[in-house]
């Protein structure tokens, strides 16, 4: 049968500061769809809030916006995709088996808190399917809970963008929280790369978690072997 993915998106467009937008980054999704595409996945998007994910700027400047960013920017129909996201009580978790949280700074307002998608992601964790994120994705992670009340987690092996490369990005001051000491605090193992801004994909069991935007399509191929 299909395997189905369920992809997470933002719907957060600024900093605190609404001066200064971001969203979610491109190429964190457009790789790992390929990825899957390629493998014949059916693939669907959710956001908190459902409707529209707006886009991070930055993610669509050279070098980050690579061929798979452009081809998006320029299909229509892809662009309807991220105007039209499924709210999480739209989505039943049965139909999915993995799900994949993608970054950029905006999810660190509006994934760590949101019940639908922690409850999405406990389903399908918890029915034997996969549970993933790339970059700041991990922030979805940090309150979940599964059915015995530990966290999903607590005592895993874990990485997500870390908070040098935080400060390399010039972002440290505009971020509400420090992810990977939030991810410590939890329990978990948190890993990262010797260099910055290079790809690490870290898996433990069924949780595959990739360090940055380098390592969105890292993440994806790992997630499909376990699939």
């Amino acid at each position: 049968m299909t395997k189905r993915v369920l992809h997470v998106v933002s719907n957060v467009a600024n900093y605190a500061d609404q001066a200064e937008p971001t969203g979610l980054w491109l190429s964190e999704l457009t790789h790992a769809w390929h990825v899957f595409a390629e493998k014949g996945y059916d693939q669907h998007l959710v956001s908190p809030k459902g409707g529209v994910s707006l886009l991070e700027p930055r993610s669509l400047k050279w070098p980050m916006a690579d061929a798979s960013v452009k081809a998006w920017l320029t299909d229509r129909n892809r662009q309807a995709l991220l105007a039209t996201t499924a709210r999480p009580d739209q989505i039943d978790p049965a139909d999915f088996d993995a799900i994949y949280f993608t970054g950029g700074h905006a999810v660190m307002w509006d994934f760590p808190d949101n019940i639908g998608l922690q409850q999405i992601t406990r389903d399908i964790y918890e029915r034997g399917g996969v549970v993933s994120s790339v970059c700041h994705g991990y922030c979805g992670l940090l309150n979940t809970t599964l059915s015995d009340g530990k966290r999903l987690v607590a005592q895993r092996r874990v990485t997500g963008y870390s908070w040098v490369e935080e400060v390399l990005a010039g972002v440290a001051k505009k971020v509400p929280y420090n992810a990977e000491q939030e991810m410590k605090q939890r329990g978990a193992f948190y890993e990262k790369a010797l260099l910055p801004f290079v790809s690490k994909v870290v898996t433990d069991g069924r949780l595959v978690t990739g360090q940055n935007p380098q390592s969105a399509r890292a993440t994806a191929e790992r997630v499909a072997a376990l699939l």
